[in-house]
């Protein structure tokens, strides 16, 4: 076994079949606030080996991912980040396993000739066979290799030059294993747990198990942080580790995160309530896009509608949900982001799932998370993800920054996910809305969906006819609709060079008194469901100076046509 190295050396290894997880956005975290707070190195790399799940593009969104959340890797793939600085790189690559088929085949070679593994050409009739039996007789299937370990060479070589699909397995020799992990403590696995696995597929490519293994050795990996569900994947890992005669790192696997009522965090739960909302509405085809086009094919729509195992592409269950107004649970960092949450709210947030500095303390900053990060303070027991802490975090570092950023954060934001809405209200418009919203945002992404009347066309308001919007308008005496046809000659007074929230308060307050109606709130809420179709708005004046003189009054003529009708 070869000497450890001196330097603390973790890392992160997602599958490229997505976005990231927010559960995999955790481990990486506590990979780099492990690695950082010692002066170590973190390692990225991307595990892609299964041809089936894995793509170029995928890969991709989890660079992006790490980026924003300011999980800069050591070492791994090359990564020009937004401010232009380069990511990623290193001594130990390639970084994509895909990519290091030559490395693997190396050292299966060495196994084969060592006589630790051995070739194998069963069909996959014969062990579904084999399966069947085992669940009939009651006990759990384990590999017998007997009938391969009994080939010949010549008998091998007939099998390959026949074409016949083969595969490397590992001689566990049914050994019992002991896995000491710095989280769950020790546990061993008894003898015959472990059958003899494959360690090269049929297609060439190496297991996840093999390709770790090797990895995470020629990396020079000293700590493995991981979820606790590879916890009993660790003991074939330390079999491959003591056949090669590789270091065996450190292992510490981590608590699950779980929902609020107890059920994991799935990516299938965005497509759950997609489904729901879906078969609520009795839509038996799918909604068209913006384009006009159907968001995905009818067959394909149909399927998913009627088969809960089938689920839409990521980007069609989004794009469907955005037509249909449903909100889809964040389950990936790229949700959360596109929310509106904070990067540093989210890793805040992150590390208080399984994780607790102590002393009751919850607010920091990722410098102190990789200060005080240790694996005695991680818990076993599964983490809930709590929603209702996110979003309070999130309101309150949202509330804690001064206008000037805010402005800035909210305009990054938009300019990434609402760039027609930026371009239509304009700049000194867009610092109107940013220092109105302020004080009342609890995500970015709020200001942005809460306040699409601005940008809409004036014939496109409609009216809500709720409890709130009847009362504020056909309600009292007089009725809120009437002091709006009688505010709208006063409207009309003034200029549009003049048309500013200062004015248009000192006018209409001027109104309520000579009127002797109450307060400006009276005629406030009839303005602003006229010109917004709804009940909530940023304050009235800085609403109406963003609409402009234009704008405001054609909605007001438009509502009292409509509604005055209604209530006649």
């Amino acid at each position: 076994m070869s000497s450890p190295p001196s330097v603390t050396v973790t890392r992160f290894a997602p599958s490229p079949s997505g976005n990231l997880h927010v559960g995999g956005a955790r481990t990486a975290l506590f990979c780099f606030a492990f690695a950082k707070g010692r002066h170590g190195r973190f390692v990225l790399r991307i595990e892609d080996t299964d041809q089936k799940r894995s793509s170029d593009a995928a890969s991709l969104g989890f660079l992006k991912d790490l980026e924003w959340l300011g999980l800069r890797w050591d070492e791994g793939p090359v990564f020009e980040a937004p401010d232009g600085s380069s990511i990623g790189g290193g001594d130990h690559g390639p970084y994509f396993q895909s990519q290091r088929l030559e490395i693997y085949d190396a050292a299966i070679t060495r196994l084969l000739e060592e006589g630790k593994a051995y070739e194998a050409f069963d069909t996959a009739e014969e062990l579904d066979a084999a399966r069947a039996a085992a669940r009939a007789a009651g006990r759990p299937f384990r590999y017998d290799g007997a009938a391969a370990l009994a080939m010949s060479d010549s008998d091998r070589a007939a099998a390959r030059a026949g074409g016949k699909p083969g595969v490397v397995r590992f001689r566990s020799e049914g050994r019992a294993v002991t896995i000491r992990d710095e989280i769950l403590g020790e546990a061993t696995l008894p003898a015959g747990e472990v059958d003899d696995f494959v360690i090269r597929k049929a297609d060439g490519f190496p297991t996840y198990h093999f390709a770790v293994v090797v990895d995470d050795e020629s990396m020079g990996v000293t700590h493995v942080l991981r979820a606790q569900e590879h916890f009993n994947n660790t003991a074939k890992h330390l079999l491959l580790q003591e056949a090669l005669g590789y270091r065996i790192p450190v292992y510490a696997h981590l608590p699950i995160i779980f929902n609020p009522d107890g059920s994991k965090m799935s990516k299938r739960d965005k497509d759950r309530a997609l489904r729901e909302a879906v078969v609520a509405r009795g839509l038996e085809a799918p909604p068209n896009g913006r384009d006009g086009l159907p968001l995905c094919d009818q067959a394909t729509f149909e399927r998913w509608r009627g088969d809960k195992t089938v689920q839409l592409p990521g980007e069609v269950c989004s794009a469907i949900a955005e037509v249909l107004g449903v909100e889809l649970p964040e389950i990936n960092v790229e949700d959360f982001r596109r929310s509106g949450y904070l990067p540093e709210v989210l890793v805040n947030f992150l590390a208080l799932n399984g994780w607790s500095p102590g002393n009751d303390l919850e607010k920091f900053d990722l410098a102190f998370l990789c200060e005080r990060f240790s694996l005695e303070r991680v818990v076993k027991t599964p983490a809930k993800f709590d929603r209702a802490k996110l979003l309070a975090f999130n309101l309150d570092a949202l509330q804690a920054m001064d206008g000037e950023t805010f402005l800035a954060r909210l305009r990054a934001h938009g300019a990434r996910y609402h760039p027609e809405f930026v371009a239509r209200i304009g700049e000194a418009n867009f610092a109107i809305l940013a220092a109105a919203s302020h004080p009342r945002s609890k995500t970015l992404d709020e200001v942005f969906r809460g306040n699409r009347f601005l940008v809409e066309p004036d014939d496109g308001i409609a009216w809500e006819r709720t409890k709130a919007v009847e009362k504020a308008l056909f309600k009292g005496e007089p009725t809120g609709l009437e002091l709006l046809a009688a505010a709208k000659p006063e409207l009309e007074a003034v200029a549009a060079d003049d048309w500013s929230a200062s004015s248009l308060e000192a006018r209409l307050t001027a109104f309520c008194e000579a009127r002797e109606v109450g307060n400006i709130g009276r005629i406030a809420q009839p303005l602003r469901i006229a010109v917004s179709g709804g009940t909530v708005s940023p304050p009235i004046f800085d609403t109406l100076a963003m609409l402009g003189r234009a704008s405001t009054l054609a909605r007001v003529d438009r509502c009292l046509a409509s509604l005055s009708a209604a209530a006649s």
